[in-house]
């Protein structure tokens, strides 16, 4: 038998977000949206830093869910002559602008905390709790819409945990407004933004350096490489692995190209159709390809 390249183009198991999802995502966006709104008016109307720092955490999510949302529908739309993988590599770009803006976002709340250390406000404690207690119940609520998908979907589960961290955060800047209520000291709120900031910072430095990451076709970090050619090398018949390639086509599926050095050839299909199965099984690449070469073409592609 002669050299093989077989794609078996109709045996992806691709990680789509269930069309289910779409009035989860639906009322997150609204819910969350306005209540950033409220939030935002309540933190320039009683001037705290601590409202206003958490109403960027809660917009950045709100971004968040609209990505993952946006890459759902995207997942969904049929390849073209020109763009053969679809529009999945575009949340990966939506990811990282978002990030960017958050960066940007996050240097001013800092700065603007800096200056109500500097020069301190009155702000009004029990109001702060009252707008961020609200918070925990509208997070809370939206991370519950996503809880029964967060096992079987990435892009759900970073929904979820979003806006369960959403709701902590919450939570602590109703500790701030109590505790300036009780103490009458105003610097707790900008110091309650510095801690926000950091845990914004925290969040979205991750974002940014796995985006990169995927836009430079890494191989994402839950896949080990070198125990995928060992995967391959083990199979029956096969004495080589090379030009093996494992990238990100979309935040949630990843790509693999192969080439398998088979001296004796292999007998029929059953051979590659066993090893996408078991790619796909073990290490959830649903998209791979990969050429049965038998040995004597070197390593060139």
């Amino acid at each position: 038998m002669g050299h093989g390249h077989h794609h078996h183009g109709h045996d992806h198991a691709h990680a789509h977000a269930p069309a289910s999802f779409d009035r989860a995502f639906a009322w997150g966006i609204a819910l969350n949206l306005a209540y950033v709104l409220c939030e935002a008016t309540a933190g320039l109307w009683w001037g705290s830093m601590a409202l206003l720092a958490d109403a960027g955490h809660n917009l950045s999510d709100v971004m968040g869910l609209g990505v993952a949302w946006a890459g759902a529908a995207l997942a969904r739309k049929p390849a073209t002559k020109r763009f053969t993988y679809g529009f999945k590599s575009s949340t990966i770009l939506a990811a990282m602008i978002n990030a960017l803006l958050l960066m940007v976002a996050l240097g001013a709340i800092v700065l603007e905390a800096t200056r109500r250390l500097i020069e301190p406000a009155a702000i009004a404690g029990p109001e702060i709790a009252v707008v961020a207690a609200i918070g925990i119940a509208i997070n809370g609520f939206t991370a519950w819409l996503f809880a029964r998908g967060r096992h079987g979907d990435v892009n759900i589960r970073g929904a979820y945990l979003h806006m369960l961290s959403d709701a902590v955060v919450s939570a602590g800047v109703v500790v701030a407004g109590l505790a300036i209520w009780w103490t009458g000291a105003g610097w707790i709120d900008p110091l309650t933004s510095f801690v926000i900031a950091g845990v914004i910072f925290w969040q979205t430095a991750g974002l940014l350096r796995e985006t990169v990451e995927m836009a430079l076709q890494a191989v994402p970090r839950d896949l080990d490489y070198d125990k995928v050619r060992m995967a391959l090398r083990v199979l029956p018949g096969v004495e080589r692995v090379h030009h093996l390639h494992i990238w990100p086509m979309s935040t949630t599926e990843p790509v693999l190209t192969a080439h398998l050095v088979m001296p004796g050839g292999m007998q029929d299909d059953a051979f590659l159709r066993a090893a996408q199965a078991m790619l796909r099984e073990e290490y959830g690449i649903g998209h791979a390809t990969l050429q049965v070469e038998r040995g004597d073409v070197g390593d060139g592609c």
